[in-house]
């Protein structure tokens, strides 16, 4: 996948311009970047992962290429409770799909959330994984952990074929 992909994927789960976003495990920053591109200039980026190094490389591209952008980098494990500000939305991009229970976590990032904010999840549309992905789940699963959590509203975004386990998808949810 590239940029544009990313960008494809989240566009639709984002109102508009502006707003405070959290990214939850965000590697690299692929689709930190996305989101940046997504909120323009106006959006801040809380962007959230375990590995320092890989925030530094994030930092790096996202001053290159949307150096408007506020990002706070955070580096936190995000199924433990972190200092946000209340938040328009959260990205779980290829971050969940880690957890084998998803119950906890989902709850503390919905308690994030502002009312009517967003939670857009990109996930492998399976439910059986492997060594890499261990837990993916697919759609149908989604609508049925989102609901459980609390989240309402939940709508498929888009999909896109993926060379290694069948197809990706992104969804929105809603806090109820």
């Amino acid at each position: 996948m590239d940029h544009q992909d990313h960008v494809r994927l989240l566009r639709g789960g984002i109102p508009g311009p502006g707003g405070i976003w959290a990214d939850m495990g965000s590697g690299s920053g692929a689709f930190t970047l996305a989101l940046a591109e997504c909120m323009g200039a106006q959006g801040e980026i809380y962007s959230v992962d375990k590995d320092g190094g890989a925030l530094k490389r994030q930092q790096q591209a996202m001053h290159s290429q949307f150096p408007e952008v506020t990002v706070h980098y955070l580096t936190a494990d995000f199924t433990r409770p972190l200092p946000l500000p209340p938040l328009d939305g959260i990205v779980l991009a290829n971050s969940l799909h880690f957890l084998s229970q998803k119950d906890s976590t989902l709850q503390l990032l919905r308690s994030y959330l502002k009312p009517q904010g967003r939670l857009i999840v990109v996930e492998y549309n399976l439910d059986t994984g492997n060594m890499w992905v261990p837990h993916p789940f697919t759609y149908h699963t989604w609508e049925i952990l989102a609901r459980q959590n609390g989240f309402c509203h939940t709508e498929k975004l888009a999909s896109r074929p993926s060379r290694f386990m069948g197809e990706i998808y992104s969804a929105v949810s809603r806090v109820s």
